[in-house]
């Protein structure tokens, strides 16, 4: 039973392009978010009337294969949260922010049979499926990339928007005073210039609203030029956050060589204790930092959330360490006609003060004792 949950949690995750079942999977999802989609939007046209049926049966095919993937994925939660409860998993599972958004792709479509009365607000909530394209998306630097400047910026970002919004306010009060004697209509209270100011900052404006008098226009031309620069600012912010992102990960490519770290490889086998872990549970000695994951042909940054799974091939950058003049070591490449193959270690004729320490075979590092044969194409690392 714990087989088949492992191997269905596998499936319905973003899947890998070494798991064909779980590719499949995520594109399957992604062609029945599109026809419920188009359900949504078609039945508002009146030429839907005729197939109404049809649509009906589309979509309650599509909301059972939601419903499933929902009930399957708060099953295999506790994989996913493999430090928690099974209790404590599901119920994080459930108040995440993809969780809601699964239960909302599906919750509405019966929410009508057990309350009619609000069939319509209810209908309303079906819109919040797209948001399950993200999860798709997720796994691409695109997206982020746009997360992270986000995040970064997000105190230049909240400032901005709070200085657009005090001149809007301001300037809607400012044009009342100015236009109201004039067209009391348009501008019948203070607050009613804020559709006026939010559509002259934001854009050219609709010109539903605009002002008559003379003080007004010379007014509006300063505000709309106000509006230009104050709207350029959170968009200059995000444009130049985006520059940073990429240089700095241009300046990471170009200096790697340069810095004081050694790297090496290492495959996750099947059932090792970091398999379907994520990074921020996996303990590293110190001086030790996981750089990439080499999954496929997808090469993934590492962050607190990342998931490794087995087969992934993990980057691991190391600090450097000045050996003493004293210690070397050697590897040496075992041939055919080498004196060593097919002999133990302990029958080899080297110096006392020499070390086997380690033997790369086929890939695979053998941990070397006195009975270890050595064959032909072993790498033999000595310590001397």
């Amino acid at each position: 039973m714990n087989r088949n949950k492992e191997k269905i949690f596998n499936i319905i995750q973003i899947g890998t392009r070494d798991n064909a079942v779980s590719v499949f999977f995520d594109a399957f999802i992604v062609v029945v978010i599109f026809l419920n989609l188009f359900v949504t939007l078609y039945s508002t046209y009146d030429s839907s009337a005729q197939y109404a049926h049809r649509l009906y049966v589309i979509e309650l095919v599509t909301v059972i294969i939601f419903t499933v993937e929902y009930i399957l994925r708060l099953w295999t939660a506790d994989y996913l949260y493999p430090g928690m409860s099974a209790v404590g998993s599901r119920a994080k599972f459930v108040f995440s922010f993809y969780g809601l958004v699964d239960l909302l792709t599906f919750l509405p479509f019966y929410l009508p049979i057990v309350f009619p009365a609000g069939a319509v607000a209810f209908r309303l909530l079906r819109v919040i499926r797209i948001f399950r394209l993200f999860k798709i998306n997720s796994k691409y630097d695109a997206f982020n990339v746009i997360t992270n400047v986000l995040k970064e910026k997000k105190n230049q970002l909240f400032s901005s928007i709070c200085m657009i919004l005090i001149l809007m306010v301001a300037s809607s009060l400012c044009m009342y005073s100015v236009e109201h004697e004039a067209q009391p209509e348009a501008f019948s209270n203070a607050f009613s210039g804020i559709w006026w100011s939010a559509s002259t900052l934001l854009t050219v404006g609709y010109g539903d609203i605009y002002p008559v008098t003379t003080l007004g226009k010379l007014f509006a031309i300063v505000i709309s030029f106000l509006g230009v620069g104050m709207v350029a600012i959170p968009t200059g912010i995000i444009s130049a956050g985006f520059v940073e992102q990429y240089s700095l990960f241009k300046r990471m490519e170009q200096n790697a060589e340069e810095r004081d770290y050694h790297f090496v490889t290492s495959v996750v086998q099947h059932g090792h204790s970091w398999d379907g872990k994520m990074v921020r549970e996996i303990t590293f000695p110190p001086e030790l930092l996981l750089v990439l994951i080499i999954r496929g042909n997808e090469k993934i940054v590492p962050r607190g959330e990342t998931k490794v799974f087995s087969g992934d091939t993990l980057v691991i950058g190391a600090k450097h360490y000045a050996l003493p003049a004293e210690v070397e070591f050697k590897e040496i490449l075992i041939k055919s006609q080498s004196e060593w193959v097919n002999k133990k270690i302990k029958e080899l004729d080297i110096s006392r003060l020499s070390m086997i320490v380690m033997i790369q075979r086929k890939g695979k590092v053998v941990v070397p004792n006195g009975d270890t044969i050595i064959h032909v194409g072993d790498k033999v690392i000595m310590y001397k």
